[in-house]
Formats: C-alpha cells, sequence, structure tokens
C-alpha cells in the first residue's frame, strides 16, 4: 500500500504525565505479589529512599528510545521537582529525541510493518512503531552546528556543550524539554559518546567549515568531570534506565577516583530498569551484583527490574513523585562545581 509523508506524520507521540496518576496504591500491591512486579515494587522504596537521603546525590542514566516513545515528561518532571541531580545519557536522547522536540518538531505514531524502502523515500526514519521526519532531523543538526560556531574554539565537555543547548532553547525553544529544564536548574547532562547522534552530523560539518577554529568533544573532560561531581558526593546513588555506555560511565567514577587516590565510596544504591540478559555477559544485562566485584555498586539498596522502559519508568517515577519526599530536597545545582 502506498501513503504519502502527510499521512504517515500525523498521529503525534503523546509523553505520559505521572502527575495525573499515583501509582502507589499499584505498586503496594505489587509488593505482595512475585517476579517483576515484586521488584519493581522494591525499586520504587529504593528510590524513594534515594530521595529522602539528604547526603545522596542520584544519577540518572538513560539509554534506549525514551523521548521518541513518550517519557519525554517522564523525565522533565524529575528534574525539575529535584528527585535527579545529574544525567548521563546516549546522544540520541538527548540531540535527535529531546533537543529535536524542543526545537518545536516531534515524533509520530507508526507501525512496524512499514515499507522501510517506502519510509527511506519519503525520508521518513522508523525507530519501532514510531517515525520521524528525517528533514526535521537535519534542521535539528544545523542547530548543533550554529550552537558550535558561536563558541570559542577548543575543547570541551559534552556537559558544556548540552549547557549551550539548553541557552539556545532558552531563547528559540518552542516544547518542553529536560535539556532546557537542566538548564535552567543547573543540573549536568553528559553524554559520553556525544557524537553518536544528531550532534555528530552538525559537529563533523562544523570542523570540516571551521578547521582549526573549531570546536571538539572530549569525553575525557567528562568522564573527570563527572568523578568531580562522585567524588564531592558523600554518598550517591543510580536509577539506570536501559543500560550501554551511560550505565557503565557513571559506575566507572568509583574506580577513577580511587585510582586518582581519593576515597569515593561505591554507589551507595542502584536501580536498574532493562530487558537485557546477563547470559552473554554484556555490560547492559549484567547485575548490580556483579557491578560490585569492580568496587562500583554496593551490595544490600540494589534492584534489577526486567521490564521495559515506557511500563517500568512511569511506575516508579509515579511512585517516588506522590510519595512527595521531593518536596523536602534542596536543589544541588551541580553545573556550578565547574
Amino acid at each position: 500500500m502506498k501513503y504519502n509523508k502527510k499521512e504517515l506524520l500525523k498521529d503525534k507521540v503523546e509523553h505520559i504525565d505521572i502527575k495525573k496518576f499515583n501509582a502507589i496504591p499499584l505498586i503496594e500491591s505489587f509488593d505482595k505479589m512475585a517476579f517483576q512486579s515484586r521488584n519493581l515494587a522494591r525499586a520504587c522504596t529504593i528510590y524513594d529512599t534515594m530521595i529522602k537521603d539528604n547526603d545522596c546525590t542520584v544519577f540518572l542514566c538513560l539509554a534506549g528510545s525514551l523521548v521518541s516513545a513518550g517519557l519525554k515528561k517522564v523525565i522533565v518532571d524529575l528534574v525539575k521537582n529535584n528527585m535527579v541531580d545529574a544525567i548521563v545519557s546516549t546522544g540520541a536522547i538527548v540531540v535527535d529525541q529531546d533537543f529535536f522536540e524542543g526545537l518545536g518538531f516531534y515524533h509520530y505514531r507508526g507501525f512496524v510493518n512499514a515499507d522501510d524502502n517506502q519510509l527511506r523515500e519519503l525520508m521518513i526514519d522508523r525507530i519501532y512503531d514510531t517515525f520521524i521526519d528525517e528533514e526535521d532531523l537535519r534542521v535539528c543538526d544545523m542547530a548543533t552546528k550554529k550552537i558550535a560556531d558561536y563558541m570559542r574554539p577548543g575543547a570541551y565537555s559534552s556537559r558544556q556543550f548540552i549547557c549551550n543547548m539548553g541557552e539556545y532553547l532558552d531563547k528559540n525553544g518552542k516544547q518542553e524539554s529536560f535539556v532546557h529544564e537542566a538548564y535552567k536548574k543547573q543540573v549536568p547532562i553528559f553524554c559520553p559518546a556525544f557524537s553518536d547522534s544528531s550532534a555528530g552530523f552538525g559537529l563533523i560539518f562544523h570542523q570540516t567549515e571551521k578547521k582549526e577554529k573549531s570546536i571538539s568533544i572530549d569525553s575525557v573532560k567528562d568522564f573527570r568531570e563527572l568523578t568531580q561531581i562522585k567524588v564531592k558526593s558523600k554518598d550517591s546513588g543510580l536509577i539506570m534506565i536501559g543500560g550501554g555506555v551511560p550505565k557503565n560511565f557513571v559506575q566507572d567514577t568509583v574506580v577513577a577516583a580511587d585510582i586518582l587516590g581519593v576515597n569515593a565510596p561505591m554507589h551507595k544504591y542502584a536501580i536498574q530498569l532493562t530487558v537485557a540478559d546477563e547470559r552473554d555477559g554484556a555490560l547492559s544485562g549484567s547485575t548490580l551484583k556483579e557491578a560490585s566485584s569492580w568496587g562500583k555498586v554496593d551490595v544490600g539498596l540494589e534492584q534489577m527490574v526486567y521490564g521495559e522502559a515506557t511500563i517500568t519508568l512511569p511506575l516508579l517515577a509515579s511512585y517516588a513523585y506522590h510519595k512527595g519526599n521531593w518536596k523536602n530536597r534542596k536543589e544541588k545545582k551541580l553545573n556550578k562545581i565547574f
């Protein structure tokens, strides 16, 4: 069946709002059940304990296609209500998805059995059962180039560049964005593999054009800055959605501090929401107990939850939000460290 572009890009993905439903009764019921329902209930109580712990710095790790799937407002509310203090993410979530929507563009409801050759001809990209307009993405690419063009030549951490993205949205934004909210709240965002995103296309264009007067993203500076946050935190907790680079990057800060001769305790709390399997030995599915063998995560207040994030994250966030302990939590404004 032949479609035109307008027909395919008509139903926008709507972002779920955790403020509109109270997951506490459901999670309390889950706690009396078994398997992943009970695991999710325990993860919720651990997260709430993190929020109540005034000495705890909460790191949110993001991997996968989350904003495109309808989870942007969840992340915005976590930032807005001081429920996370720093974010470590893939570049795609930050740039192709959140910054992209901040510019006024959308993700659209699609279908998995689409004719991908036809989609390519129409310049529509597919993320499982969602669609995105490639022509809009090119505008996003060039927005990152424009930001880079106005920066002084030199090497920057991704955190510094993303702060500039937040400032750009402050002046030019058209929709809600967690990059913009984090900029306003002084919440640092790190993307260790920043160029693996629309920013990469914009930055390669920038470097080709500006040559020696260009900027670059220094992933070692990312690591150093993130380790600084860990060292300055008495305790820390991890909320990991998916796995991959963000998961390992933030865990490695404990080892980095040790190599530098600085005492930084293992992450006291840790939650991972994932569908990855541990049996292949890959990082995304490795358990938090395994991370303890590396000296990264303490055992006792850790929980793996095997479930897809569009289901588990809204329930986790709604539980913690409606518990209300974030109301007594002070802003850390960790960007001011730098």
